[in-house]
C-alpha cells in the first residue's frame, strides 16, 4: 500500500517519492543485470538507463501496484539491449575476463570460492533458465508471475524452473 502511494507521488513529480521506490528495488535490479549480463559495469549502465527512462515514463505506468514489475521489464530490456550489442559487436567473454570481473567485486575469502562456483554454474544455464532463475530466486517471483513476464504457459515455466535448479544442484554437488 506505501509503494502505491510512493508510485502516484512520482506520477505527480515528487522525485523524492521517486527516489524511494529506486532505493527499495536497486539490489534486486542490480543482480539481474550482473548475473544476466556478467558484468559489473554493464549491470550498472543496463540499471542507470532503465532508472532514467522509468522516471521520464512513470507517469504511463497503469497500475499503480505493477511498479516493480514494471521496472523489472525495463531492466530486462535493456540488459537483452546490451547482450544484442555485445554479441553484434563480436566480444568474447574468456573465463579470465570472468574471473577478473568477480575478484573486482572482492568478497571475504572464505566466500570467493563458492560464489564463484554459484556463478559459474548459473552462467552455464541457458539465457532462458536464467532469466527464469533470476526471475525467482533473486526477484522472488511466482511461476505465475514469470509466466506473465515472460508470455509462456506457467507449466512450461514450472518444468523449465524445475530443471535448471536440477542443473545448478548438479553443478554444485547438492544433489538429493
Amino acid at each position: 500500500m506505501e509503494e502505491q502511494m510512493l508510485v502516484k507521488r512520482a506520477k505527480r513529480g515528487d522525485v523524492d517519492a521517486f527516489g524511494e521506490l529506486y532505493q527499495r528495488i536497486y539490489k534486486k535490479l542490480y543482480a539481474y543485470a550482473l548475473y544476466t549480463l556478467k558484468n559489473p559495469e554493464d549491470a550498472e549502465d543496463a540499471v542507470s538507463q532503465a532508472v532514467m527512462d522509468a522516471y521520464q515514463s512513470i507517469g504511463q505506468l497503469k497500475k499503480d501496484e505493477a511498479f516493480s514489475n514494471w521496472m523489472y521489464r525495463i531492466v530486462a530490456n535493456k540488459c537483452n539491449r546490451k547482450m544484442r550489442e555485445f554479441y553484434h559487436v563480436g566480444g568474447e567473454l574468456t573465463q579470465e575476463v570472468l574471473e577478473e570481473k568477480s575478484l573486482e567485486m572482492n568478497p571475504p575469502d572464505d566466500e570467493r570460492e563458492m560464489r564463484f562456483d554459484v556463478k559459474e554454474a548459473f552462467d552455464r544455464l541457458d539465457k532462458e533458465e536464467r532469466k527464469i532463475v533470476g526471475l525467482h530466486a533473486i526477484f522472488g517471483y511466482t511461476t505465475k508471475e514469470i509466466a506473465k513476464f515472460l508470455m509462456m504457459n506457467e507449466n512450461t515455466v514450472r518444468s523449465k524452473k524445475m530443471r535448471a535448479l536440477k542443473k545448478l544442484e548438479a553443478d554444485l554437488g547438492l544433489e538429493k
